[in-house]
This record gives C-alpha cells, sequence and structure tokens, in this order.
C-alpha cells in the first residue's frame, strides 16, 4: 500500500515537474508565440473586413387539428354506411416530422428557386438571384457550356437540361445543408419554424415565404383533393338528376294536356302521364339525397382547408450576424497563438523523445 501511493506520489511529482518545463519552455519562445497572435489578431481583422454579414429570415406557422367534431363525424358515419365516400383525413403522409422532411424536399426547394421577385427593376427567379449572391456568373464567363444558362421564372422542370440539374442540384445541396433549417421547437406544440440564412437579405426573406405558400399549397390541394373529388362527383350527380326532374315534370305537363276532356273509359291513354308521375316521384327522392351528400362534402372540404397558418413573417431588416473588428482580432490572436503554442509542445516533445531513443 506504502508502495503504491509512494509510485502516485512519485507519478504526480514527474507530472508536476513537467508542466513547468513546459511553461518554462513556452516563456522561452514567447516572442514567437506574442508574433504568431498579432499575425493571427491581423488575418481576424482582415476576415471581419471581407466576410458579408449572414441575414437569417424567420418564419413559424401552426399545423390545423385536424379532429371532426362529434356531429360530422356521424354525419359522415351515416354517409359511408349508405355508400357515399365524402373523402376523409389525407394529412396522414404530412403529419408532424414528415411534413417537415417535406419542406426540405429537392422537389419544393426547385419550385421555390423558380418563383418570381422583383429585384430592381427586374422580374428574376430566385435561383438567379442566388447565382447573383454567390457571383457565380463571373466565374461562368469563362466556360462556354455555363456562360448561357439562365433560371427565367416559373420554368417547369421538364425543361431543365443536364447543365440545369446539376446547377440545382448544387444549390439545393448548399441551402439543405448550410442555410435552411426546419423545426418543431416543442413536440407537444404543433408549431413549426423556418429559419433561412443567406448573404442576401432580400433572397432569405423571399426564399423563406415562397417555401411556405409552395408547401401550403400542395399541403392544402392535397390534403383535400379525395374530397374535391367527390364533391364534383356528387355535384355532377346532383345537376344531372334535377336536369331530369324537369324534363319529367314537363312530360306530365304534356301528357295531361294530350289527355284533357279524355273519356275517362279510356285509361290506357293515360299510361304516359302516370309514368312521367312515377318519374318526377323517384327522381325528387333522388334530388333530396344527393342535395344532402353535397351539402355534408362541401363540409367536408371545409374541414381539409385551410392546413396551414402563418404566425409570424420574416419582417425587415431581418437579425444580422457579422464578425465585428475587436472579435476578429481577439478570435485570430488567441487561436493562432494557442495553435503556435501547441505546435512548439508537440516539437520539443517529439525531439525529446528521438534524443532519448539515440542515447
Amino acid at each position: 500500500m506504502d508502495k503504491q501511493n509512494t509510485n502516485d506520489e512519485i507519478s504526480l511529482k514527474e507530472l508536476i515537474e513537467k508542466v513547468k518545463e513546459w511553461y518554462a519552455y513556452l516563456l522561452s519562445k514567447k516572442k514567437i508565440i506574442i508574433l504568431a497572435g498579432i499575425i493571427g489578431a491581423t488575418l481576424g481583422l482582415t476576415y471581419s473586413f471581407i466576410k458579408k454579414p449572414i441575414y437569417t429570415a424567420n418564419l413559424s406557422f401552426a399545423l390545423e387539428d385536424d379532429k371532426s367534431g362529434e356531429a360530422l363525424g356521424g354525419a359522415l358515419g351515416l354517409a359511408s354506411s349508405l355508400g357515399y365516400d365524402l373523402g376523409g383525413s389525407g394529412g396522414g403522409a404530412f403529419s408532424g416530422a414528415n411534413l417537415i422532411e417535406f419542406f426540405k424536399s429537392r422537389s419544393m426547394v426547385e419550385q421555390t428557386l423558380m418563383q418570381p421577385v422583383l429585384a430592381g427593376t427586374d422580374t428574376i427567379s430566385l435561383a438567379e438571384m442566388y447565382i447573383h449572391t454567390k457571383e457565380w456568373r463571373d466565374k461562368w464567363n469563362e466556360e462556354p457550356k455555363l456562360k448561357a444558362i439562365q433560371f427565367p421564372p416559373l420554368t417547369k422542370r421538364k425543361c431543365f437540361t443536364r447543365v440545369h440539374d446539376s446547377i440545382m442540384g448544387e444549390i439545393y445541396e448548399d441551402l439543405s445543408k448550410t442555410s435552411l433549417i426546419v423545426a418543431q421547437k416543442d413536440k407537444k406544440i404543433s408549431i413549426i419554424t423556418i429559419d433561412m440564412s443567406s448573404e442576401n437579405e432580400l433572397f432569405a426573406k423571399y426564399f423563406t415565404e415562397a417555401l411556405a405558400k409552395n408547401v401550403s399549397d400542395f399541403y392544402v390541394d392535397t390534403k383535400s383533393k379525395k374530397a374535391r373529388i367527390n364533391m364534383a362527383i356528387l355535384e355532377k350527380q346532383t345537376d344531372s338528376i334535377r336536369r331530369e326532374l324537369n324534363e319529367a315534370i314537363t312530360g306530365v305537363a304534356v301528357a295531361n294536356d294530350n289527355t284533357f276532356g279524355l273519356n275517362p273509359s279510356l285509361i290506357v291513354r293515360r299510361a304516359p302521364s302516370a309514368r312521367r308521375q312515377v318519374d318526377v316521384q323517384a327522381n325528387t327522392a333522388i334530388l333530396t339525397e344527393l342535395v344532402k351528400q353535397t351539402e355534408l362534402a362541401k363540409v367536408t372540404l371545409r374541414k381539409e382547408t385551410p392546413l396551414i397558418q402563418v404566425i409570424d413573417r420574416p419582417i425587415l431588416p431581418l437579425k444580422k450576424e457579422k464578425v465585428g473588428k475587436a472579435m476578429g482580432i481577439l478570435l485570430g490572436g488567441i487561436l493562432i497563438g494557442f495553435l503556435t503554442a501547441i505546435y512548439l509542445l508537440i516539437k520539443e516533445f517529439l525531439k525529446n523523445n528521438l534524443d532519448n531513443t539515440s542515447i
């Protein structure tokens, strides 16, 4: 036990001596470390001048809680039992994490990049605004394949060439990995936020708003598609039965006119009027039911929309992040000075080990 304590004490003493040796060594190299710190501070100051500020646009929205009331649920259940499909919730594919991933999907990002925006007096696409922000065209002027590439607003995906696809892929990778963040702050709260960062303040704002609108429109259209189709079918059937009913009523009137003053013993001549009366009664019953189902379908469609309610929109001026001059000097000086000290210690450590090995 005493021997182990002695060994631990010796090891601790050796460690302290080593630290003192390293400290003394660094003091002997303080001029080099200070010089490196000055160089780092200069580089940090230069970086603060060169680095463009980053603007962040924030948009938050709430998802509608798609729960039917008891009365509506009972009505839909009754309609279903009668053989009528009035549509239902189609939002399962867009719930929670699925909707967040949908915001970051390439198809939605590319559709958003094709949206028109006003830049000065010209109307360009968000893709063109991004390209101008990154100053890519200055490099493309030297390459014939890229020099004539343009991204007009609202260009369809099928019109893209292989070069267009490559450029859009690069833009998407940059946006999805470093600039676009879509998250749900709390699983218990159905509020989702979109954060978009860019060196161009207007691009960050326009892209965030356009992305939210595109996803919302697609979401509404997809989720209510079944209800809209069923409502259109019911409206078409209702119009058809109404025409049939009107024709049957007219037919009854014509048949009655033809048999006016007819000898009561000639019953067979009254058959057309009786048949028309049956048509009127049948079409009336069918039309009444169809009108009820059409109104239920309209209620279902209203229930499905809107699906996204925007809470906060990005407002200019946007939040700006920029490396200040003092911060650049401080970070640059400390970082380069620290790395220099580590380099000197490693160099000295390796040198001593080589000397001991040779001995």
